[in-house]
């Protein structure tokens, strides 16, 4: 499930990934390299000098700056060049090997996984149980302090094939060879509560089947790849093209990242998902 490289901890170097997913104790060995960039992706997180990070994580604000934020739908995909400017703040470059995290385990860290292939950037991973498995593991955090970073030249590539909106998404569900997946609660698929958006209708998009993302995790990670592979076996083949939903895309990139490590290569994030979908049919 995680790369393996040719390792020596604490020593300045250049590293390398070939993993959507890496372990905590990677991290820490490979903290001093020169291209890292450890991300914390907490949603609406308040940054202040009493929160606490991994040391020297930068934070990917998904919400105010990494979202359309003129858009009437939450954490709706940026433009290219919102993206590429808010990465470049950050100080990424093209040859930065990113590490996203967040405060739950896996949950935003997967979006911001999600976002960086929609735009090009192949050198990303999410750490494997966030910011609690690396506290589990009695790894330093720090205190968050006033920092300002050099300029980066990540250059953004948009993928359109990745994420689909509320006409696409109407147009893969009547194609065979297309399953939406959705990434909520089976009582809210089931429309048995109260969607968590007020005014928002219960309901599920037609021909849908239903992968709560909370399935797909053991504590704070992911299942072993074997196991999530039975869990997606019952739903899906191989051959079938994905289209994953959930509330309002975040947790579909959840889905899509245990999607990705049992090696579906066909794989699509229906960006305003229901909260799109359900304000917009009846």
């Amino acid at each position: 499930m995680f790369n393996s490289i040719d390792s020596i901890p604490n020593q300045l170097k250049t590293i390398h990934i070939n993993s959507n997913l890496v372990s905590v104790d990677w991290l820490n060995n490979q903290s001093s390299g020169t291209n890292l960039v450890v991300l914390d992706a907490t949603i609406n997180k308040v940054i202040d000098t009493a929160s606490i990070r991994i040391p020297n994580a930068r934070f990917f604000d998904i919400k105010k700056k990494f979202s359309d934020v003129s858009a009437p739908f939450p954490s709706t995909l940026p433009s290219k060049e919102q993206f590429q400017n808010e990465a470049r703040l950050l100080g990424i470059n093209t040859d930065s090997v990113i590490v996203v995290y967040d405060d739950k385990g896996i949950y935003s860290s997967a979006r911001v996984w999600w976002l960086f292939k929609v735009f090009g950037f192949k050198n990303v991973a999410v750490l494997d149980g966030g910011l609690p498995q690396w506290q589990q593991q009695g790894f330093k955090v720090e205190n968050y302090s006033d920092q300002n970073y050099a300029e980066g030249n990540f250059e953004a590539e948009f993928h359109s094939d990745l994420m689909t909106d509320f006409k696409g998404v109407n147009q893969f569900n009547k194609d065979s060879s297309y399953l939406v997946i959705d990434a909520r609660s089976e009582d809210r698929f089931q429309c048995k509560v109260d969607e968590p958006k007020v005014g928002l209708r219960r309901g599920t998009i037609p021909n849908s089947k239903n992968l709560p993302y909370t399935i797909l995790l053991k504590g704070y990670k992911l299942k072993p790849i074997d196991q999530l592979q039975v869990i997606f076996d019952t739903l899906v083949d191989q051959n079938t093209k994905i289209v994953i939903s959930c509330g309002s895309g975040i947790t579909a990139c959840v889905v899509a990242l245990a999607a990705t490590l049992c090696n579906y290569k066909e794989l699509i994030v229906y960006d305003g998902s229901w909260t799109e979908y359900g304000s917009l049919t009846n």
